[in-house]
């Protein structure tokens, strides 16, 4: 380098510019080739297949007996989850608690309940009045004030949301304990140095910042609830798979209508996925610079080129219009 180019790039003050070439991927475009070709092969089958016989599919999708089977369906998910969300918290608290009455019963509760198959317990439940054949209030030991049949206070339905929130309990227990133990125990320390009591320290305390490690377990939980609950066929509970079974037991169109549950399933837990992905982005608040992005924000980003919305809390009050001077 000569003297008069020393010379431009000190003045410039800043070295030459190169040019940068992108790192190429071939392996990327070839297993996407691969993937387009088996994806327009099983589309290709879907739609040309006659087996399928997606006329039939159609006739049935909205039929009476499956809306109603779906009507059951949703019922038991809604119920067994809510008896299993409450009942995982109190067995979760019991489980932590330094009274060992109290931890040995939740850990038996637990290892009970998880340590048999929940078709199992429905059966079990099912036939309880093969135990009991009556059930009764009264002094232990003593004179009944009242007393009816088993089968009679626990009818199909029932036992199935005893069978399913009942063992959901347990799991949505260790699910709970593992939130609550993830929250530092400095938290708890603090809130009994200001005098709150330990049921106080719970609720507005640890459950709080604990939901954060919960919710994604608990969607989870849901979305499998909602296909479990095709287990309550064995009981002659007519709920989704029940109601297909009938009628393809009839019409022997097995593989149509076997579609047609499948597709309710699928749209099912396509909705609780969405309502999953936004509860945990709520309750992520606080936890991140910025927030996962909507799916209409991504669809913004891939074809508006967008950058990603900042969250709320990272926003400095009075510079949101502009920069900092």
């Amino acid at each position: 380098m000569n003297h008069s180019d020393q010379g431009k790039q000190v003045s410039s003050g800043r070295p030459e510019s190169f040019k940068a070439v992108p790192v190429r991927h071939p392996g990327r475009w070839a297993g996407a080739v691969v993937v387009a070709v088996f994806a327009a092969m099983l589309l290709h089958a879907l739609i040309f297949n006659p087996a399928f016989q997606w006329d039939v599919v159609n006739t049935y999708l909205f039929d009476s007996s499956i809306l109603h089977g779906l009507g059951v369906t949703l019922e038991l998910t809604a119920l067994s989850m809510v008896m299993g969300v409450v009942g995982g918290i109190v067995l979760a608290v019991m489980r932590l608690s330094p009274n060992p009455l109290l931890s040995g019963t939740a850990w038996f509760y637990i290892w009970i309940f998880r340590g048999t198959p929940v078709l199992v317990q429905l059966v079990f439940w099912n036939f309880l009045g093969a135990l009991w054949p009556k059930l009764s209030i009264g002094i232990p030991f003593g004179p009944e004030f009242w007393s009816e049949s088993t089968n009679t206070l626990i009818p199909v339905f029932t036992a199935a949301l005893l069978g399913l929130g009942l063992n959901e309990a347990a799991y949505m227990a260790e699910i709970v304990r593992g939130g609550i133990q993830s929250v530092d125990e400095g938290q708890s320390e603090a809130a009994h140095a200001l005098g709150m009591s330990r049921f106080a320290t719970m609720r507005r305390i640890v459950l709080p910042q604990a939901m954060r490690v919960i919710i994604p377990p608990t969607g989870n939980e849901t979305i499998s609830m909602l296909k479990t609950t095709s287990l309550v066929s064995v009981i002659a509970l007519e709920e989704l798979f029940r109601a297909g079974q009938n009628i393809y037991s009839r019409t022997f169109e097995t593989i149509p209508l076997l579609i047609t549950v499948s597709l309710w399933y699928l749209f099912l837990t396509s909705v609780l996925t969405i309502g999953q992905y936004y509860v945990e982005r709520y309750y992520a608040r606080g936890t991140t610079r910025t927030l996962p992005p909507t799916p209409i924000q991504r669809v913004r980003l891939l074809f508006g080129g967008k950058t990603t919305p900042k969250a709320k809390h990272d926003v400095v009050p009075g510079l949101e219009g502009g920069t900092h001077q």
